[in-house]
């Protein structure tokens, strides 16, 4: 039976984590939804986690979900900020949405030690740099 559910593909919705300045000058990382479609998206959940091996221990941080609810067609919305001592293991994002009442889902995983500033790219709609999975 679950052989037979095919779930639509998602397409045109990515995740990003870019350095920015905060409120106090100080350098942080942060993480967004980008909805490069050309419809909003509705219902949308994220679910985080960060898994993986540090100091030849397997380690698992907790999980955060965040309920974005619309993120407008050619937009973006912020997730959460995301601290660099996790960069060291799979940081996942796990993303379900609803467009034209279908439901959609996706996880995105950054590899390990890959957010860093040798991997930034121009991120759509945010117009700052970042490392970004489609």
């Amino acid at each position: 039976m679950k052989k037979d559910i095919t779930p639509p593909e998602v397409k045109d919705v990515a995740v990003a984590v870019i350095k920015e300045l905060n409120d106090l000058g100080e350098n942080e990382w942060n993480a967004y939804l980008i909805n490069m479609r050309t419809n909003d998206i509705e219902g949308v959940l994220v679910s985080s986690q960060g898994y993986g091996v540090y100091n030849e221990e397997e380690v698992k941080t907790s999980t955060l979900r965040h309920f974005l609810d619309v993120v407008p067609k050619k937009d973006f919305k912020k997730i959460e900020p995301i601290v660099e001592t996790v960069f060291g293991l799979n940081n996942e994002f796990w993303v379900s949405f609803f467009e034209n009442k279908i439901m959609y889902d996706k996880k995105y995983i950054f590899l390990p030690e890959t957010i860093k500033e040798e991997n930034f790219v121009l991120i759509p709609y945010i117009n700052k740099k970042g490392v970004m999975i489609k």
